[in-house]
Order: C-alpha cells, then sequence, then structure tokens
C-alpha cells in the first residue's frame, strides 16, 4: 500500500514536473516568436523606410529635372529674344545709316542743282555776250548769230553728254559686274555635287557565259519575250561574262537590268516567268521613282509639291541631259539659286522651288510638241504652283517674257550648273561641227582676219583688220556675233566673243 501510495505520488510530481517544464518550453516558444516577429517587424519598417527614402529622391531628381528643363527652355527662350533685339537694333542702326546717307546724298544734289543755276546763268550771260560780239564782228543780224551760236553749243554739250553718259555706263557696267561675279561665285563655292554621266547602253555582268544561252533560249523565244516585254534591245554577243543593254529611255534599261537580275537569280527563265518578273519590276522602279522623288524635296526643304510632280522628279534621276544627270543638274540649279536669293534678299523657298522644277518638261508620260520650258510651266500650272516659279519654269530659256527676279536666278543658275567643265558631254562630231560652224559664223564678216573658238567652244576670240574695222566698229561686231550665235546656233551653257584689233607697224634696219 506504502509502495501504491508512493508511485501514485511519484506520478504525479512527475506529471507536474512535466508540467512546468512543458509550460515553461512554451513559455521560451512564445517569447522566441515575439523576438522573431518583433525582429522582422523592424526589417520591414527599414525596408519601407529606404524604399520610401528612394521613391522621394527618385521624385525630388525628377522634379529637379523638370525645373531644369523649362529653365533651360526659358533661357533659351531669353537668348532667342536677344538675338532678335540685337537683330532688331543693327537693322535699325542700317536704317538709320542708309537714312543719313540718303539725306547727304539729296543735299550734295541740292547744292549741285544750285550751283548748275549759277553755272546756267553765267552761261546765259556768256552767251548774250558771245551773241553781241559775234553780230559786231560778222554785221549779221542778232537773231542769226544767236541762231549759230546755239548750234554750236549745242554740238558742243551733246559731245559732252555723251562721253559723260559713256562714264557713267562703264562705271555701272564695272561695278554690277562685280557684284555679280562676287555673288556667283560665293553660290559655286558653297555647292558640290557629284556628276553622274549617263550612256545609252547598260552592261549587265554575268557569272559565266553559260548563262547566256539560257537567257537566249530555245530558238531565241527567251530574248524575243524579253525584248518585247521591256523595248530595249539586248545584245548578247562574244564580250566575255556580259550582255549588253541598248535604249535611249535610261527607265526602260533600268527595268530590263533589274528583270534579267532578278531572272538569273531565281534561274526560271522563261516566258511567262519573264513577263511577270518584268511587270512586277517595273512596279518596283515606279514606287522607288516616287520615293527618290520624296527624298529629294525632304533633302531641299521643299513642301507641298504636288505628288504627280513629285513623282517627275524621282524619274528625272532616269534622263540625262548633254550626259549631265538631270536629277543632280536639278539639286545644284536648286541650292545655286537658294543662295543666290538669300544673297539678294529674295523669297529663298520660291528659288528653291522654281530651281528644282525647271526642267520638268524634260520628263513627261507623253511628249507633246513643245518646248520642255512651256510644257514644264503648263505642267506646273496644271499642279498649282505660284505665278512666280511657273513664269520661271517658262522664261529660264527666253521662251517667254520675264516678270518676276525668280525668273533670271533660275536662268543663271541654270547656265552655271550646265557651263562647267565637265558637267557635261557631247558626241565628239556634234562637238566639231559646233567649233567649226562657231569659226565659220565669225569668218562671213567683212575685215574679220581669223577666228578662233576655244574652251570647248564656250569662247571665241575674233582677229581683225585694224585698216578696214575701227574700234567702234570692232564693238558692233562683237555684238552682232554674238547675237547671231544666240539665234542661230545651240549649245550648252554661254559662249564668249572677244573681237581683237590691235595695230602693228613693223620696219627693218638694214
Amino acid at each position: 500500500m506504502e509502495i501504491l501510495i508512493g508511485l501514485l505520488g511519484g506520478l504525479i510530481g512527475g506529471g507536474v514536473v512535466m508540467a512546468i517544464v512543458q509550460q515553461t518550453l512554451l513559455k521560451s516558444k512564445r517569447e522566441k516568436l515575439i523576438k522573431d516577429a518583433e525582429l522582422e517587424g523592424e526589417n520591414i519598417k527599414k525596408d519601407k523606410l529606404l524604399q520610401a527614402k528612394e521613391n522621394f529622391l527618385k521624385l525630388k531628381e525628377e522634379h529637379e529635372n523638370t525645373i531644369k528643363e523649362k529653365d533651360r527652355r526659358i533661357q533659351s527662350g531669353e537668348d532667342r529674344i536677344r538675338n532678335k533685339e540685337k537683330s532688331l537694333n543693327q537693322k535699325m542702326e542700317d536704317f538709320g545709316r542708309k537714312e543719313k546717307e540718303i539725306e547727304k546724298k539729296h543735299t550734295e544734289l541740292n547744292a549741285k542743282m544750285q550751283s548748275l543755276e549759277v553755272k546756267s546763268q553765267e552761261l546765259d550771260k556768256m552767251q548774250q555776250k558771245r551773241v553781241a560780239e559775234l553780230s559786231k564782228i560778222s554785221g549779221l543780224p542778232a537773231e542769226d548769230a544767236k541762231s549759230m551760236l546755239m548750234e554750236a553749243l549745242k554740238d558742243e554739250a551733246r559731245t559732252n553728254a555723251h562721253a559723260h553718259i559713256k562714264e557713267i555706263v562703264e562705271e555701272a557696267k564695272l561695278n554690277a559686274n562685280k557684284e555679280a561675279r562676287k555673288i556667283v561665285i560665293q553660290s559655286i563655292q558653297r555647292v558640290a555635287t557629284e556628276q553622274a554621266v549617263e550612256n545609252a547602253v547598260s552592261v549587265f555582268n554575268i557569272e559565266t557565259d553559260e548563262i547566256k544561252g539560257r537567257i537566249i533560249g530555245r530558238e531565241g523565244r527567251n530574248i524575243r519575250a524579253l525584248e518585247a516585254s521591256t523595248g530595249v534591245e539586248i545584245v548578247v554577243d562574244d564580250t566575255p561574262e556580259a550582255i549588253i543593254l541598248s535604249c535611249f529611255d535610261p527607265v526602260r534599261r533600268e527595268i530590263a537590268r533589274l528583270a534579267l537580275h532578278q531572272l538569273v537569280s531565281d534561274g526560271r527563265i522563261h516566258p511567262a516567268r519573264i513577263e511577270e518578273i518584268v511587270a512586277k519590276t517595273r512596279k518596283q522602279l515606279e514606287e522607288e521613282i516616287a520615293e527618290t522623288g520624296r527624298r529629294t524635296c525632304i533633302d531641299l526643304g521643299i513642301h507641298g509639291l504636288h505628288p504627280e510632280l513629285t513623282r517627275m522628279v524621282g524619274r528625272m534621276k532616269y534622263r540625262s541631259s548633254y550626259g549631265q544627270n538631270l536629277l543632280q543638274h536639278s539639286r545644284e540649279v536648286a541650292n545655286l539659286c537658294a543662295i543666290m536669293a538669300a544673297e539678294l534678299g529674295l523669297n529663298v523657298k520660291i528659288a528653291k522651288r522654281a530651281g528644282l522644277l525647271h526642267d520638268i518638261g524634260k520628263v513627261p508620260d507623253e511628249e507633246p510638241e513643245l518646248p520642255h520650258a512651256i510644257l514644264g510651266m503648263k505642267l506646273a500650272e496644271k499642279f498649282g504652283e505660284k505665278p512666280e516659279v511657273l513664269n520661271a519654269i517658262g522664261a529660264h530659256h527666253d521662251e517667254i517674257e520675264m516678270t518676276s527676279l525668280i525668273s533670271p536666278i533660275v536662268q543663271v543658275c541654270d547656265a552655271v550648273s550646265g557651263a562647267r567643265p565637265g558637267a557635261r558631254r557631247e558626241i565628239v562630231d556634234a562637238y566639231i561641227k559646233r567649233i567649226k560652224d562657231l569659226e565659220a559664223l565669225a569668218l562671213s564678216y567683212d575685215g574679220v582676219a581669223s577666228a578662233f573658238a576655244i574652251q570647248a567652244g564656250r569662247e571665241l576670240r575674233v582677229m581683225v583688220e585694224a585698216e578696214k574695222v575701227s574700234d567702234s566698229k570692232a564693238d558692233e561686231l562683237s555684238f552682232t556675233i554674238s547675237h547671231r550665235i544666240q539665234t542661230e546656233m545651240t549649245y550648252p551653257g554661254q559662249v564668249k566673243v572677244t573681237v581683237i584689233r590691235e595695230k602693228r607697224s613693223i620696219n627693218y634696219a638694214k
């Protein structure tokens, strides 16, 4: 019994101990969980604080950048305003200076007028005195003596006036030529474009001569189909690894070349495939032409051009004039016109637009019997171009009268672009014939000893006999020859006519 009671007491004591141990363990676990939670809370709090600080710094940086950008814009606006104020002040100073110059010239003119009035009065007194003396000496009536004196004075005044007018005209020509040369030279120096010389043939290179047989086809059916589809004559001869494409239309030649390239690359060459590829290539080339026109207008800063005119500008890439690529020529003329118009204080955009479109009459889809300047003017008028542009296009070869200041600029720039050495070329036979015609035209005049066409026919030097041709006659002869060349001959650029008259006295000492 005692043993049972002891065991029961031990069990109860062990249970109490175990309960106390479990209670202690639970308490320590709870404390640990609380500490872990507090620690995790602290970490979360720190992360949130750090994230909030980063967001604050980011917002602060963005705000500062925004403020800096606004400050920069404000500063830029202030700079522009300052520049405009400075430009306006400069213009006001120029205006004031010009006004003072005008007032000075007006004062000088008034002084000269007063001086002339005084001299006129003195001349009247001298005339009356001379009339009285002449009447006294000759015994003639006063009216007859006065008439004779008036005739003598008129002749003297006319001679002096001619001499004075000639001096003024020469001085004006000298100053005008000087300023014109300055503007032209500045314009040429600021424009430099490459020149692409076009021919009437293109060469299509192939890897091996075996491809020639496939291009010709059985009994020549492939080459006949290709020529019929493209309108290009295809020459397959003994030239190694090359086929000649011959046509005066560069667009057709380009279509034939691209179509041949696709056919040879694909390997399938037969009449049906040829027609399909040619049609596809023609469509692609039309798209490329339109894109070329748009890119040209963007490069030159020309906006609002009608889509049809833009397409014609693109077609200029495949046209040439005396071997000079028409698109490159038109771009060069446009840039030259812009520079000259800026130098002369005219509308730069109108001048550049007229320069680009001046040869638009050379690339229409149809080719009516009209000069290209008139045709280009009609096309531009059809698509809504301004009157200044129309007149510049129509008058750049003197087909119509010039009514705008832009027109002579376009004419001059067209001549500058075409007259540069190397810009154009012509057939040798035509070149030799033109040189001979120039010399023959000069030799047809009486008193001409010899004539020489130099600088590729851009200058004609005429040697005259001093005994038969006077100085005034030499001036007249130079004008007459240049006028005949202008009206009777066709030539690129311009021709300078120089008449040389010299007197040589030769003796021998024996």
